[in-house]
C-alpha cells in the first residue's frame, strides 16, 4: 500500500513540500539529533501537532501538546478559524515550550520535560484580542528573556507591526508594557508584516518574519544589536520564477553535526492548505557577520540534495505522517482530532478494530460546519483516494463495553440517524448510511455550497442492504472530489465532481460523523467506521 506522499526520492534527495498536507505556519527546533515540528490547529482538538524527524524530510506525528483548548466555553462549537494561531516551539532549560495567540483571548503558553508530554496546562501570559503569532527567547549570555508577537486587525484594528516585551525568565509574566520593534508601515512596499520568529547569533537579534499575505507574500528578515531596535530588513526568499507562490513564515533549524543552516516555510494552495517546504539556507559572507540567504539566492527549491544524518544514526526510513487507520480497541490515532472540545461518550470502546461513533443527537445534523462531534485530518496528497467501511447499527446490536452498564436503548433501528465520510469545508459533500422511516438503511450523497443554511442531495439515495458500504472518494488535483460506494454490487458513483473549499485560514479536512435526531431519547445505535485507508 503506498503513501499518499512521500517527499524523500530515495537517492539522496528531497521534494518539495516535504509536508505535503495543511500542516499551516510551521516551528521547528533540533534538540540533539532530533527535529520537532508544531503548526497552527486552529478550532480544532486536541490541538498543537508534534512531528518528529531525524532528516527534515521524512516526519511522523508522534501526538499534540494541548489536549482541550481554553476558555473551553469559548470551543464547545466549531470554530474553524479561531484558536491556535502560529505556535512557536522552543526548547530552554531542558524543558520544550509552545507559545501562540489566541486572537480573540490572548498569548498562551504551555511546557513540559518531555516532548510528548505531560504538558502543562494553558497559562495566559498576556491578555487582549488581536494578540497573535507569539515567539519568545531567551539571550543564553545574559540570562534575560524576551517575547514578540503580531497583531490581527480583525480583533485589535491593528496590523502590519511586531511587539516587544521583556520576560520572565520562567515566562510566566511580561515585564513591561511592549513597544513597536518592527513598523511595517515605515517599510516601503511592506504590507501585512507577521508571525515573528525571534532568535540570537552572534550578537544579534534576529526576527524572521513573513510579510504581503498567505498567498502572495515573502519571507523578511531583521537585525538589530539591542531587542527593541532599531532594526534593519532585507528579503532573504520570495516566489521570483518559480511556482511557489507565497513562500514564507516557518523556521530556521541547523542540522545536526554540521554547521548546515534550513528554513521551513509554508505555500498556501487553497482547498490543500498550508503545505510545508524545506529550503537550504546559507548566510553570505561580509561585513557585520553577512545576513541569511535561503533557497537558491532567494527563491524557493522544488528538489534538493537532503540533510546529512550522523553516521552513527541508521538512515530514516521513507515515511510521512500517518493517514491510515483500523482503529485498534475502538480507538482512533493521533492523525484526527474533533472539531470542537470534545465530551464523553462519542465513541465507544471496544476489543477489537474498528471505531464505533455514537450518534449525536443535535438539531444541526443539515450542517456538519455547526458540529463538534466531526472527526476529522488533513487532506494527505493532492491526488489520493480514501475508503472506509461503514455500518449503521442498530442499538440492539451494539455490544456495550466491558465492566460497563448498558446504557439506555431504543427498541430498534431509529429513522433518521445517519453517518458517513465527508470533504468537509467552507462547502461540503458527504456519502454515507441513513435509517429510513421503514427501518431500512439507503446509501445517501448530501452537499451544502458555501453560504448555504443546510444540505441537499447530490445523488438519489439508493439501498444498502444490511446497512453496510464501503465509501470512497477519489480527490485529484484542484482538489476535486468524486464520490462512490460498494454496497455489495462493486464501487458505482454518486453524483457530481466536488470542488473542495478551504475555510479562511484552514484547508479542507476529510471527516468521519453520525448523527441522530434531536427529539429522540436513549442511544441509537452506533455507526461502526472500520479500515480506513488513503491511498496513492
Amino acid at each position: 500500500m503506498s503513501l499518499p506522499w512521500t517527499a524523500d526520492l530515495g537517492d539522496g534527495t528531497y521534494r518539495n513540500p516535504v509536508l505535503a498536507a495543511d500542516w499551516s505556519d510551521p516551528d521547528a527546533i533540533r534538540v540533539g539529533d532530533d527535529y520537532y515540528l508544531t503548526a497552527s490547529s486552529f478550532g480544532r482538538v486536541p490541538g498543537l501537532p508534534l512531528l518528529h524527524s531525524r532528516d527534515l524530510v521524512n516526519w511522523t506525528l508522534i501526538g499534540h501538546a494541548l489536549e482541550r483548548l481554553e476558555p473551553a466555553d469559548a470551543f464547545a462549537s466549531p470554530r474553524h478559524d479561531c484558536g491556535v494561531w502560529a505556535p512557536a516551539l522552543r526548547y530552554h532549560g531542558g524543558r520544550f515550550w509552545i507559545f501562540w495567540g489566541d486572537p480573540d483571548h490572548g498569548v498562551f503558553q504551555i511546557n513540559s520535560a518531555n516532548i510528548k508530554g505531560p504538558w502543562s496546562r494553558p497559562h495566559l501570559l498576556k491578555v487582549g484580542r488581536g494578540l497573535i503569532d507569539a515567539c519568545p527567547l531567551w539571550d543564553e549570555e545574559t540570562g534575560e528573556a524576551y517575547l514578540v508577537h503580531a497583531w490581527a486587525k480583525s480583533r485589535s484594528g491593528v496590523k502590519n507591526r511586531l511587539t516587544g516585551h521583556r520576560m520572565s525568565p520562567d515566562g510566566r509574566e511580561l515585564l513591561d508594557g511592549g513597544r513597536t520593534v518592527v513598523d511595517g508601515d515605515r517599510l516601503p512596499g511592506w504590507f501585512t508584516l507577521e508571525g515573528p520568529k525571534l532568535h540570537r547569533r552572534d550578537g544579534w537579534f534576529w526576527i524572521f518574519a513573513p510579510a504581503g499575505s498567505v498567498t502572495t507574500g515573502w519571507q523578511g528578515v531583521f537585525r538589530s544589536r539591542e531587542f527593541f531596535g532599531p532594526y534593519e530588513e532585507r528579503v532573504v526568499l520570495a516566489q521570483g520564477r518559480t511556482e511557489i507562490n507565497g513562500p514564507h513564515q516557518g523556521a530556521w533549524v541547523t542540522e545536526a553535526g554540521a554547521a548546515r543552516d534550513w528554513f521551513l516555510h509554508f505555500q498556501e494552495r487553497g482547498a490543500y492548505g498550508r503545505v510545508v517546504h524545506l529550503q537550504p539556507m546559507r548566510w553570505t559572507p561580509g561585513d557585520n557577520d553577512g545576513w541569511p540567504v535561503i533557497g537558491a539566492d532567494g527563491e524557493p527549491v522544488l528538489t534538493h540534495p537532503k540533510p546529512a544524518v550522523p553516521a552513527r544514526l541508521p538512515a530514516p526510513p521513507v515515511t510521512a505522517p500517518a493517514t491510515d487507520d483500523d482503529f485498534p480497541g475502538g480507538r482512533f490515532g493521533p492523525q484526527w482530532q474533533w472539531t470542537a472540545n470534545p465530551e464523553p461518550g462519542w465513541t465507544l470502546p471496544h476489543p477489537g478494530d474498528g471505531l464505533r461513533l455514537v450518534p449525536r443527537r443535535t438539531p444541526d445534523a443539515h450542517d456538519l460546519r455547526l458540529l463538534p462531534s466531526v472527526l476529522v485530518q488533513r487532506l494527505p496528497a493532492e491526488t489520493f483516494t480514501v475508503t472506509v467501511a461503514l455500518s449503521l447499527e442498530s442499538a440492539e446490536s451494539t455490544e456495550s463495553t466491558e465492566g460497563a452498564e448498558r446504557a439506555e436503548r431504543a427498541p430498534s433501528g431509529e429513522p433518521g440517524t445517519k453517518a458517513g465520510l465527508t470533504v468537509l469545508g467552507d462547502a461540503f459533500s458527504w456519502i454515507g448510511l441513513e435509517r429510513g422511516a421503514d427501518g431500512a438503511v439507503a446509501l445517501v450523497h448530501r452537499f451544502a455550497e458555501t453560504g448555504a443554511p443546510r444540505e441537499r442531495d447530490a445523488a438519489a439515495p439508493r439501498p444498502a442492504p444490511g446497512g453496510r458500504a464501503v465509501l470512497r472518494i477519489e480527490v485529484g488535483p484542484g482538489a476535486r472530489c468524486r464520490f462512490s460506494a460498494d454496497t455489495g454490487d462493486g464501487f458505482r458513483p454518486s453524483g457530481q465532481v466536488f470542488a473542495a473549499t478551504p475555510w479562511r485560514w484552514v484547508g479542507a479536512l476529510l471527516g468521519l460523523f453520525a448523527t441522530a435526531p434531536a427529539d429522540g431519547e436513549g442511544t441509537s445505535g452506533t455507526a461502526a467506521f472500520a479500515a480506513f485507508r488513503a491511498t496513492a
